[in-house]
């Protein structure tokens, strides 16, 4: 199937259309509400609730004997929540750190949530196959009234983003800073942890238990590594997170006997590794293009010295001078010399080189420098 054909088919075809869609507003949740996580050094924040969801699914289905996705959702909310006003408790009322309260949040639930879905599974009437879906997702079971939930609760969120952004960007980077001011550290706090809550919750039938962690943070990390602004960070990250979306969702139909959350997941970590490898800022190509650049700058400078200590001794500072002088000078390579010659810093002629006056200030006004910094 080629890209055309692809993209008619999804005009045209309910189940893809609503998948697609559905799956693009999810990745644009995530990837917004998921930066706050990241920024907040709650990364396992994600993974945590999602698992903590898991027992609120099963008691829905022990409460209503049948499948229902309302119900379960709505159980898988009410089952996050708790177990994120858990996790602030623990933190708050003891001495235990938070990535260890995380750990034992997510542990207990995700023990009791299986517990309560093996319990199920003898069950003469149940269906585990509607329950297992919720443990790596399903987005084939979306419906076109998941989707508008879906868009209702990403516009919920960009309304209240633009509301508090000036309160919630100031509790990110300074939070004593933000409380002095007036606002309501706790009510900030809980409110985005709220909204994060939701969107985990939303993301359970479509990427799964296991999964939505990953797609909670991988299009904010690698927006992350983009830029320092929030703004333009939240943007990115929506962005990464909604073609995640399209183009896992396109491969997987496209491909036989491929799940659509894991192949979703997958690409978002594709665009994960680009932005830790090419972003200009971060990337480890352009960090290692900058770490030799200024390797070789510091040798060309070095050389540049060595040579100015050398012709200041004369009157005449274009008073030639053997290259072989220079082997002397650890740091001395040919390919430095070359380079000097090119900025016309020195003049090369057989096997003598002489300063010019454009690279005499340069290296007197470089030694100066390195004096000063000496002496500091």
């Amino acid at each position: 199937m080629n890209p055309q054909e692809y993209i008619e088919l999804v005009f045209t075809d309910y189940t893809l259309r609503t998948i697609t869609i559905g799956t693009a507003v999810l990745g644009a949740i995530c990837g917004m509400l998921g930066s706050f996580a990241v920024l907040r050094k709650q990364s396992l924040l994600g993974d945590a609730i999602s698992h903590a969801a898991l027992p609120g699914i099963a008691i829905a289905f022990l409460i209503i004997k049948t499948k229902n996705s309302s119900a379960f959702l709505l159980g898988a909310l009410i089952s996050g929540l708790i177990g994120t006003f858990w996790i602030r408790g623990i933190i708050k009322k003891t001495h235990l750190k938070s990535d260890t309260a995380l750990g034992l949040i997510l542990s207990l639930f995700f023990g009791f949530g299986m517990l309560l879905l093996t319990y199920i599974q003898k069950m003469p009437n149940a269906n585990q196959a509607g329950l297992e879906s919720y443990l790596f997702g399903q987005a084939a079971t979306l419906l076109e009234s998941d989707v508008w939930l879906m868009v209702i609760v990403t516009g919920i969120s960009l309304i209240v983003l633009l509301l508090f952004w000036k309160e919630l960007k100031l509790l990110l980077f300074d939070p004593d800073y933000t409380k002095t001011l007036g606002f309501n550290t706790k009510f900030l706090d809980i409110l985005i942890t709220s909204f994060i809550v939701v969107a985990i919750v939303l993301g359970l039938q479509t990427v799964g238990v296991v999964l939505m962690s990953a797609m909670l943070l991988a299009p904010a990390a690698a927006a992350r590594q983009w830029t320092n602004n929030l703004a333009v960070m939240v943007i990115l990250a929506a962005i990464f997170g909604a073609f995640s979306g399209i183009l896992g969702t396109a491969i997987s139909a496209s491909q036989n006997n491929l799940s659509t959350g894991p192949v979703i997941v997958l690409v978002a970590a594709v665009f994960v590794v680009f932005s830790f490898l090419f972003s200009p800022g971060r990337g480890l190509l352009f960090r290692e293009i900058r770490f030799r650049k200024n390797r070789n700058d510091l040798q060309l400078h070095k050389t540049l010295s060595f040579m100015y200590n050398i012709a200041k001794t004369h009157e005449d500072i274009s008073h030639p001078h053997a290259i072989r002088i220079l082997n002397n000078f650890q740091g001395f390579t040919r390919k430095s010399l070359q380079k000097l010659e090119d900025k016309d810093f020195v003049k090369i002629q057989g096997t003598m080189w002489s300063m010019t006056t454009k690279g005499y200030h340069a290296a007197a006004n470089l030694y100066n420098q390195l004096l000063k910094q000496e002496d500091e």
